[in-house]
Protein backbone atom coordinates (compact mmCIF):
# COMPACT_ATOMS: atom_id res chain seq x y z
CA UNK A 1 0.00 0.00 0.00
CA UNK A 2 1.39 3.09 -0.74
CA UNK A 3 1.80 6.04 1.55
CA UNK A 4 -0.64 8.44 -0.46
CA UNK A 5 -3.25 5.43 -0.06
CA UNK A 6 -2.54 4.81 3.68
CA UNK A 7 -2.89 8.66 4.50
CA UNK A 8 -6.44 9.04 2.70
CA UNK A 9 -7.40 5.33 4.59
CA UNK A 10 -6.48 6.60 7.80
CA UNK A 11 -7.71 9.97 7.01
CA UNK A 12 -11.08 8.23 6.11
CA UNK A 13 -11.59 5.74 9.07
CA UNK A 14 -10.94 9.14 11.78
CA UNK A 15 -13.46 10.71 10.10
CA UNK A 16 -15.91 7.14 10.20
CA UNK A 17 -14.51 6.75 13.86
CA UNK A 18 -16.02 10.66 15.08
CA UNK A 19 -19.11 10.15 12.78
CA UNK A 20 -20.30 7.22 15.19
CA UNK A 21 -18.52 8.89 18.42
CA UNK A 22 -21.25 11.26 17.44
CA UNK A 23 -23.47 9.08 17.45
CA UNK A 24 -23.05 7.46 21.08
CA UNK A 25 -21.92 10.46 22.97
CA UNK A 26 -24.47 13.10 22.77
CA UNK A 27 -23.29 16.71 21.31
CA UNK A 28 -25.19 18.35 24.05
CA UNK A 29 -27.36 17.35 27.39
CA UNK A 30 -30.33 18.35 25.47
CA UNK A 31 -29.79 14.70 23.07
CA UNK A 32 -29.19 13.00 25.33
CA UNK A 33 -31.15 9.41 26.17
CA UNK A 34 -30.09 8.13 29.22
CA UNK A 35 -30.33 4.06 30.53
CA UNK A 36 -31.44 2.64 27.59
CA UNK A 37 -30.70 -0.68 28.02
CA UNK A 38 -32.58 -0.95 31.50
CA UNK A 39 -35.98 -1.84 32.02
CA UNK A 40 -39.11 0.23 31.04
CA UNK A 41 -41.16 0.92 34.31
CA UNK A 42 -44.96 1.35 33.45
CA UNK A 43 -46.64 4.37 35.66
CA UNK A 44 -48.93 6.92 36.23
CA UNK A 45 -49.32 9.93 37.91
CA UNK A 46 -51.71 12.35 39.91
CA UNK A 47 -50.95 16.47 39.53
CA UNK A 48 -50.38 18.05 42.71
CA UNK A 49 -51.84 21.47 42.23
CA UNK A 50 -51.52 22.90 45.34
CA UNK A 51 -48.15 23.08 48.04
CA UNK A 52 -50.53 23.68 51.06
CA UNK A 53 -53.59 21.37 51.52
CA UNK A 54 -56.76 23.48 51.47
CA UNK A 55 -54.66 26.76 50.45
CA UNK A 56 -54.68 28.15 46.79
CA UNK A 57 -51.44 30.74 47.78
CA UNK A 58 -48.90 30.03 45.46
CA UNK A 59 -45.54 32.13 47.23
CA UNK A 60 -43.92 31.01 50.11
CA UNK A 61 -40.94 33.00 51.03
CA UNK A 62 -38.26 32.96 48.88
CA UNK A 63 -39.94 30.31 46.56
CA UNK A 64 -42.81 29.90 44.10
CA UNK A 65 -44.70 26.44 44.25
CA UNK A 66 -44.97 25.34 40.04
CA UNK A 67 -46.69 22.24 41.22
CA UNK A 68 -46.45 18.34 41.68
CA UNK A 69 -46.82 15.07 40.57
CA UNK A 70 -47.73 11.80 42.91
CA UNK A 71 -46.14 9.36 41.30
CA UNK A 72 -47.79 5.36 41.20
CA UNK A 73 -45.96 2.12 40.35
CA UNK A 74 -46.14 -1.15 40.87
CA UNK A 75 -42.39 -1.37 40.20
CA UNK A 76 -41.04 -1.04 43.63
CA UNK A 77 -37.70 0.09 42.24
CA UNK A 78 -39.83 3.34 41.84
CA UNK A 79 -39.45 3.57 44.77
CA UNK A 80 -36.89 5.18 47.46
CA UNK A 81 -35.71 7.86 45.15
CA UNK A 82 -32.57 9.21 47.01
CA UNK A 83 -30.64 11.33 44.46
CA UNK A 84 -31.41 13.78 41.70
CA UNK A 85 -29.98 15.63 38.80
CA UNK A 86 -32.29 17.23 35.96
CA UNK A 87 -30.87 17.81 32.35
CA UNK A 88 -32.31 19.39 29.29
CA UNK A 89 -33.68 22.53 30.95
CA UNK A 90 -35.90 20.24 33.44
CA UNK A 91 -37.19 17.79 30.99
CA UNK A 92 -35.15 14.49 31.75
CA UNK A 93 -33.81 13.73 35.22
CA UNK A 94 -31.62 11.37 36.17
CA UNK A 95 -32.00 9.30 40.17
CA UNK A 96 -30.25 7.00 42.18
CA UNK A 97 -32.63 4.72 44.57
CA UNK A 98 -31.25 4.03 48.14
CA UNK A 99 -31.30 0.50 47.18
CA UNK A 100 -28.80 1.07 44.24
CA UNK A 101 -30.61 1.83 40.88
CA UNK A 102 -30.45 4.30 38.27
CA UNK A 103 -33.84 5.94 37.38
CA UNK A 104 -33.81 7.76 34.28
CA UNK A 105 -37.20 9.57 32.30
CA UNK A 106 -38.65 12.43 30.55
CA UNK A 107 -40.77 15.64 32.52
CA UNK A 108 -43.31 16.91 30.51
CA UNK A 109 -43.54 20.49 31.44
CA UNK A 110 -44.81 23.44 29.72
CA UNK A 111 -42.63 27.00 29.49
CA UNK A 112 -42.56 28.06 33.09
CA UNK A 113 -41.44 24.41 34.22
CA UNK A 114 -44.85 23.34 35.71
CA UNK A 115 -44.74 19.64 35.78
CA UNK A 116 -47.44 17.66 33.93
CA UNK A 117 -46.62 13.99 33.54
CA UNK A 118 -43.42 11.40 33.00
CA UNK A 119 -42.48 9.36 30.33
CA UNK A 120 -40.26 6.85 29.41
CA UNK A 121 -38.90 5.56 32.52
CA UNK A 122 -36.54 3.13 32.72
CA UNK A 123 -34.62 1.23 35.49
CA UNK A 124 -30.87 -0.47 36.19
CA UNK A 125 -28.81 -1.21 38.77
CA UNK A 126 -25.41 0.34 39.34
CA UNK A 127 -22.58 -1.83 38.51
CA UNK A 128 -18.88 -1.70 40.32
CA UNK A 129 -15.96 -2.31 38.47
CA UNK A 130 -16.47 -5.88 38.17
CA UNK A 131 -20.04 -6.02 36.85
CA UNK A 132 -21.41 -6.55 40.19
CA UNK A 133 -24.35 -5.39 41.23
CA UNK A 134 -24.79 -2.88 44.32
CA UNK A 135 -27.19 -5.09 45.69
CA UNK A 136 -25.13 -8.08 45.47
CA UNK A 137 -22.28 -6.77 47.43
CA UNK A 138 -22.89 -4.73 50.65
CA UNK A 139 -22.49 -0.80 50.08
CA UNK A 140 -25.15 -0.18 47.84
CA UNK A 141 -27.37 2.34 50.46
CA UNK A 142 -26.95 4.83 47.83
CA UNK A 143 -28.46 8.52 48.67
CA UNK A 144 -27.22 11.46 46.67
CA UNK A 145 -25.70 12.05 43.27
CA UNK A 146 -23.95 14.77 41.28
CA UNK A 147 -22.56 15.75 37.98
CA UNK A 148 -18.67 16.10 38.11
CA UNK A 149 -17.23 17.39 34.75
CA UNK A 150 -17.20 14.14 32.53
CA UNK A 151 -18.19 11.93 35.81
CA UNK A 152 -21.31 11.40 38.17
CA UNK A 153 -20.04 10.77 42.13
CA UNK A 154 -22.83 8.68 43.97
CA UNK A 155 -22.52 9.09 47.67
CA UNK A 156 -23.46 5.76 50.05
CA UNK A 157 -24.60 6.02 53.66
CA UNK A 158 -24.00 3.45 55.39
CA UNK A 159 -20.75 2.29 53.41
CA UNK A 160 -19.66 6.15 54.07
CA UNK A 161 -17.99 5.86 50.49
CA UNK A 162 -18.35 8.26 47.54
CA UNK A 163 -18.54 6.21 44.25
CA UNK A 164 -17.49 7.74 41.03
CA UNK A 165 -18.97 6.43 37.64
CA UNK A 166 -18.94 7.74 34.00
CA UNK A 167 -20.97 10.40 32.22
CA UNK A 168 -24.02 9.83 30.79
CA UNK A 169 -25.28 7.23 31.81
CA UNK A 170 -26.01 6.06 28.30
CA UNK A 171 -27.26 2.16 28.46
CA UNK A 172 -27.66 1.17 32.31
CA UNK A 173 -24.62 -0.83 32.12
CA UNK A 174 -21.83 1.44 33.02
CA UNK A 175 -19.33 0.50 35.48
CA UNK A 176 -18.08 2.10 38.79
CA UNK A 177 -14.55 3.64 37.71
CA UNK A 178 -13.45 3.91 41.55
CA UNK A 179 -13.97 4.49 44.95
CA UNK A 180 -13.03 8.37 45.71
CA UNK A 181 -10.72 8.54 49.20
CA UNK A 182 -12.29 10.28 51.93
CA UNK A 183 -11.00 10.21 55.28
CA UNK A 184 -11.40 8.39 58.30
CA UNK A 185 -13.71 11.11 59.78
CA UNK A 186 -15.86 10.23 56.98
CA UNK A 187 -15.72 6.40 57.66
CA UNK A 188 -16.57 6.96 61.30
CA UNK A 189 -20.36 8.43 60.65
CA UNK A 190 -23.30 6.63 62.05
CA UNK A 191 -24.15 4.01 59.67
CA UNK A 192 -27.75 4.57 59.75
CA UNK A 193 -27.12 8.29 60.12
CA UNK A 194 -24.25 8.65 57.73
CA UNK A 195 -22.94 10.55 54.68
CA UNK A 196 -25.97 11.60 52.91
CA UNK A 197 -25.81 14.59 50.66
CA UNK A 198 -22.94 15.78 48.17
CA UNK A 199 -22.21 18.79 46.03
CA UNK A 200 -19.69 19.65 43.89
CA UNK A 201 -17.91 23.19 44.32
CA UNK A 202 -19.28 25.94 41.76
CA UNK A 203 -16.38 26.49 38.97
CA UNK A 204 -14.03 29.58 39.14
CA UNK A 205 -14.91 29.90 43.07
CA UNK A 206 -12.96 28.82 46.03
CA UNK A 207 -14.57 25.69 46.27
CA UNK A 208 -13.86 24.64 42.31
CA UNK A 209 -12.83 21.01 42.56
CA UNK A 210 -14.39 20.59 46.14
CA UNK A 211 -16.81 18.28 46.61
CA UNK A 212 -18.50 19.54 49.84
CA UNK A 213 -20.33 16.71 51.46
CA UNK A 214 -22.47 16.88 54.97
CA UNK A 215 -23.42 13.60 56.87
CA UNK A 216 -27.51 13.10 57.58
CA UNK A 217 -26.94 13.55 61.51
CA UNK A 218 -23.59 13.87 64.01
CA UNK A 219 -23.01 11.63 66.57
CA UNK A 220 -25.99 12.58 68.26
CA UNK A 221 -29.94 14.70 67.98
CA UNK A 222 -28.03 17.33 69.65
CA UNK A 223 -24.83 17.80 67.75
CA UNK A 224 -24.45 19.74 64.53
CA UNK A 225 -24.34 18.08 61.00
CA UNK A 226 -20.70 17.25 60.12
CA UNK A 227 -19.78 18.94 56.56
CA UNK A 228 -16.43 17.74 55.01
CA UNK A 229 -14.48 20.37 52.19
CA UNK A 230 -12.92 16.73 49.89
CA UNK A 231 -10.46 18.18 47.54
CA UNK A 232 -7.27 16.47 45.74
CA UNK A 233 -4.85 18.29 48.61
CA UNK A 234 -7.23 16.26 51.37
CA UNK A 235 -9.98 17.02 53.31
CA UNK A 236 -10.97 19.81 55.94
CA UNK A 237 -14.18 19.79 58.07
CA UNK A 238 -16.81 21.98 58.95
CA UNK A 239 -20.55 21.87 60.74
CA UNK A 240 -23.65 23.02 60.34
CA UNK A 241 -26.20 23.51 62.71
CA UNK A 242 -29.18 20.97 63.81
CA UNK A 243 -32.63 22.73 64.68
CA UNK A 244 -35.84 21.45 65.07
CA UNK A 245 -34.92 18.00 64.99
CA UNK A 246 -34.15 18.27 61.01
CA UNK A 247 -31.70 15.91 59.47
CA UNK A 248 -29.66 16.67 55.94
CA UNK A 249 -30.76 14.36 52.68
CA UNK A 250 -29.38 16.29 49.91
CA UNK A 251 -27.49 19.19 48.41
CA UNK A 252 -26.87 21.95 45.56
CA UNK A 253 -24.99 24.36 44.60
CA UNK A 254 -27.51 27.11 42.73
CA UNK A 255 -26.14 28.73 39.41
CA UNK A 256 -25.93 32.24 41.61
CA UNK A 257 -23.10 29.81 43.94
CA UNK A 258 -24.91 29.54 46.75
CA UNK A 259 -25.03 25.95 48.73
CA UNK A 260 -28.70 25.01 49.19
CA UNK A 261 -29.46 22.13 52.01
CA UNK A 262 -32.59 19.81 51.59
CA UNK A 263 -33.54 18.40 55.00
CA UNK A 264 -36.52 16.37 56.50
CA UNK A 265 -38.02 15.33 59.92
CA UNK A 266 -40.02 11.69 59.90
CA UNK A 267 -40.50 10.74 63.37
CA UNK A 268 -43.79 9.91 65.59
CA UNK A 269 -43.22 13.39 67.41
CA UNK A 270 -43.25 15.79 64.47
CA UNK A 271 -44.30 13.07 61.54
CA UNK A 272 -42.96 14.81 58.63
CA UNK A 273 -41.52 17.93 57.75
CA UNK A 274 -39.25 19.46 54.92
CA UNK A 275 -36.99 22.70 54.93
CA UNK A 276 -34.28 24.48 53.02
CA UNK A 277 -31.58 26.29 53.91
CA UNK A 278 -29.80 28.32 52.07
CA UNK A 279 -25.44 29.12 52.42
CA UNK A 280 -23.27 31.71 51.22
CA UNK A 281 -20.52 29.60 49.90
CA UNK A 282 -18.12 31.96 50.61
CA UNK A 283 -18.73 30.88 54.12
CA UNK A 284 -18.13 27.08 53.52
CA UNK A 285 -15.00 27.15 55.14
CA UNK A 286 -12.60 24.78 57.20
CA UNK A 287 -14.09 24.95 61.00
CA UNK A 288 -16.67 26.98 60.13
CA UNK A 289 -19.76 26.81 62.13
CA UNK A 290 -23.23 27.44 59.90
CA UNK A 291 -26.32 28.38 60.68
CA UNK A 292 -27.88 29.70 57.58
CA UNK A 293 -31.08 30.94 55.64
CA UNK A 294 -34.88 29.22 55.94
CA UNK A 295 -35.96 29.47 52.70
CA UNK A 296 -38.66 27.15 53.43
CA UNK A 297 -40.14 25.02 55.73
CA UNK A 298 -43.60 22.81 55.19
CA UNK A 299 -45.16 19.78 58.16
CA UNK A 300 -47.98 17.64 57.42
CA UNK A 301 -50.34 19.95 56.25
CA UNK A 302 -48.69 20.55 53.27
CA UNK A 303 -48.44 17.85 50.21
CA UNK A 304 -44.77 16.53 51.31
CA UNK A 305 -43.24 13.06 52.51
CA UNK A 306 -40.12 12.13 53.03
CA UNK A 307 -38.28 14.22 50.69
CA UNK A 308 -35.01 13.22 50.00
CA UNK A 309 -33.79 14.14 46.36
CA UNK A 310 -33.06 17.97 44.88
CA UNK A 311 -31.68 19.01 41.57
CA UNK A 312 -31.93 22.63 39.87
CA UNK A 313 -32.51 23.32 36.21
CA UNK A 314 -32.90 27.08 34.54
CA UNK A 315 -35.41 28.25 32.20
CA UNK A 316 -34.47 30.13 29.21
CA UNK A 317 -35.51 33.52 30.85
CA UNK A 318 -33.05 32.59 33.12
CA UNK A 319 -35.26 31.28 36.22
CA UNK A 320 -33.86 28.90 38.70
CA UNK A 321 -36.25 26.05 39.35
CA UNK A 322 -35.91 23.69 42.00
CA UNK A 323 -36.84 19.76 41.53
CA UNK A 324 -37.73 17.80 45.08
CA UNK A 325 -38.53 14.35 45.37
CA UNK A 326 -39.55 12.03 47.89
CA UNK A 327 -38.13 8.72 49.40
CA UNK A 328 -41.56 6.33 49.84
CA UNK A 329 -39.43 3.72 51.53
CA UNK A 330 -41.46 1.05 49.49
CA UNK A 331 -44.22 1.84 51.53
CA UNK A 332 -47.72 1.56 50.55
CA UNK A 333 -48.60 4.26 53.57
CA UNK A 334 -46.28 6.88 51.61
CA UNK A 335 -45.68 8.34 48.63
CA UNK A 336 -43.80 9.43 45.60
CA UNK A 337 -43.65 13.05 45.11
CA UNK A 338 -42.00 15.45 43.04
CA UNK A 339 -42.37 19.13 43.79
CA UNK A 340 -41.56 22.36 41.98
CA UNK A 341 -40.16 25.68 42.75
CA UNK A 342 -39.31 28.28 41.57
CA UNK A 343 -36.60 30.87 43.07
CA UNK A 344 -37.17 34.54 43.50
CA UNK A 345 -34.68 37.27 42.84
CA UNK A 346 -32.25 34.28 42.49
CA UNK A 347 -29.03 35.81 40.32
CA UNK A 348 -27.74 34.01 37.17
Amino acid sequence: MTRPVRRLLNAAMGLMAAFFLALIVPASVSALDLVQKGDAVTIKTKPIKTFQIGKTETRFGQLEFLGGLEILSANRAIGSLSGLITLSGGAQFLAVTDNGHWVSGEIEQDEAGVPLDLANIRVAPLRRQNGETFRRIWGHDTESLVRDGDTLLVSAERANAIYRFPWPILTGNERMLEEVAVPPEIKALQKTKGLEAIADGPAGSLLDGVIVAVGERGISESHSLPGFLISSTGTEVFSIERSDRYDATDAVFLPNGEFLLLERRFNMRDLVGMRLRQFESADLKPGAQLRGEVLLEADFTYQIDNMEALAFHQTKDGDTILTVLSDNNRSLLQRTLLLRFKLINADG
